[in-house]
């Protein structure tokens, strides 16, 4: 399914597949990034950015830093890139969710 969709967008087949897998890998974290989205902006309605703004940043770190590792100090080439990004999105819904919790807000209860 990647593949073609992919192909919507190019018809050069080495274009097609490197984008291929790269939503091979990061599409099933999409679900976490629309979650990080939803609650960044809950939170800025909220006012508290704090963690949002860690999520964000984790996100960033884990997408350059962790995807380099991954390429070049474990060898997984450009696999390792897509797998940092896919792992940055995942952070960021997770930490940026995490901070949106009853109890972590004043006026509510947990």
């Amino acid at each position: 399914m990647p593949l073609r969709f992919a192909q919507l967008f190019t018809g050069d087949a080495a274009v097609a597949a490197i984008a291929a897998s790269a939503l091979g890998f990061t599409g099933p974290a999409f679900g976490g990034f629309g979650l990080g989205m939803a609650m960044y902006f809950a939170s800025m309605g909220a006012g508290r950015m704090r963690w949002p703004v860690v999520a964000a940043l984790s996100r960033i770190g884990l997408a350059v830093g962790g995807g380099w590792w991954l390429a070049n100090g474990a060898g997984l080439g450009l696999a390792g890139h897509f797998i940092g990004m896919a792992l940055g999105i995942t952070a960021y819904g997770a930490l940026t969710a995490s901070s949106v919790r009853p109890g972590v807000w004043p006026g509510r209860s947990g």
